[in-house]
Parts: C-alpha cells; structure tokens; sequence
C-alpha cells in the first residue's frame, strides 16, 4: 500500500514547513543532522521547511520520530478557517504532546511552533510525578489554575497551588502532584521547544 503524499499541504506547506524548522531549530539540528537521521537529502528537507516540496505521511512520521514528537504536531489549525491559521486555536482543535499513561498531557495552545516563545496546557494526574530532573536551556513561566503541584527548580522545592505562579531559566526542574485532583498549569516557554 502506498503512503499517499499530502497534496493537501501545498497551500500550507508553509505551516507544516515553519513547523518543521522552528522545532528543528529548538532542537538544535542542523539540515545536515536531520535529513541524514531521516534518510533524505539536505536540499529536500530545506524544500520543505520553505513550503516548496510536498512531504508525505510517512516522512512526517520519520521526522516526528527523530524529534520525538507527536505526528499530529504537524498539522497544527489544518482545519481552522484561513483567516484563522497562525492566529487562533480553538478549543477543540488544540494538539496534545503527551500521554495519560505518562501521567502529563500537555497541550499546544500556541497557533503554531513559530515566534519567539509558546505557550501550553499541562494537565499533571493526581500522584504523577518526573522521576529524573530535566534541564532545559529555556525561560518559563506557568500560571497554576487547578490543583496543586510540587515544584522542584535547581534543587529549591515550592508547593504550588492554584493561583500561584512562577519563573525561571536554565534550570533543572521536577514536578510531582501531591494532590488528588488534577494540576493544571499554563506554561509560557521561551524559546519554543515543542
């Protein structure tokens, strides 16, 4: 069975192209470094992420793969009217980056991965925790609007409840929801890294 080439995207290979180099770009991959981990040139990979050359599914998935994203991660707002796209996300139409096994669904808020920040939803199930502390070189702030979440920035520990909010770069961080309802915490991430 063929895997059929997303014709569909010509008219927005530009958003699925903008995508693709600013997450690549928040990876910190080269051209060179992505197209020899997917298999394809240089020159076609740029093609895309200038909204030139058609990119099929199975590409997207190879790509997604490499940097361990989700594949519906690409198809930000295809659906949203075109005076929409690259400016508002409804409801419904929001991305998830996560899984509820892992215990954090986080949500895409941002319209897409361009710009010079992002913004998303995690919401933390009761007792989730981060096991090993994760460092990102990036600023974030979060809002807390349900719940409560332990919060744990360069070894300093902060409980967390509803209304607090928080700030901080290049920092080791941990999380844990202590609580028995769900956490839920607005997250403004600089520079994107979904």
């Amino acid at each position: 069975m063929a895997v059929p080439a997303v014709d569909e995207l010509a008219g927005q290979a530009g958003g699925v192209g903008s995508s693709l180099r600013a997450l690549r770009k928040a990876r910190g991959a080269t051209l060179a470094e992505l197209a020899t981990a997917t298999g394809r040139s240089v020159g076609w990979l740029s093609q895309v992420e200038r909204g030139i050359s058609d990119v099929s599914i199975s590409d997207l998935r190879r790509i997604a793969k490499v940097l361990d994203v989700p594949l519906g991660l690409f198809f930000h707002n295809e659906d949203a009217p075109e005076a929409e796209r690259g400016a508002i996300v409804r409801g419904h139409a929001r991305h998830a980056l996560g899984t509820s096994e892992d215990g954090l669904v986080e949500e895409l808020l941002s319209p897409d991965l361009g710009g010079s920040f992002e913004l998303v939803r995690s919401a933390f199930a009761p007792g989730a925790f981060l096991e090993n502390a994760t460092v990102r070189r990036t600023e974030e702030a979060g809002y807390v609007v349900a719940g409560r979440l332990d919060l744990t920035v360069d070894g300093r520990a902060y409980r967390l409840n509803a209304g607090d909010s928080f700030r901080f770069e290049n920092a080791a961080i941990n999380w844990r929801n202590p609580g028995a309802e769900t956490a839920v915490v607005i997250w403004v991430i600089a520079p994107p890294v979904y």
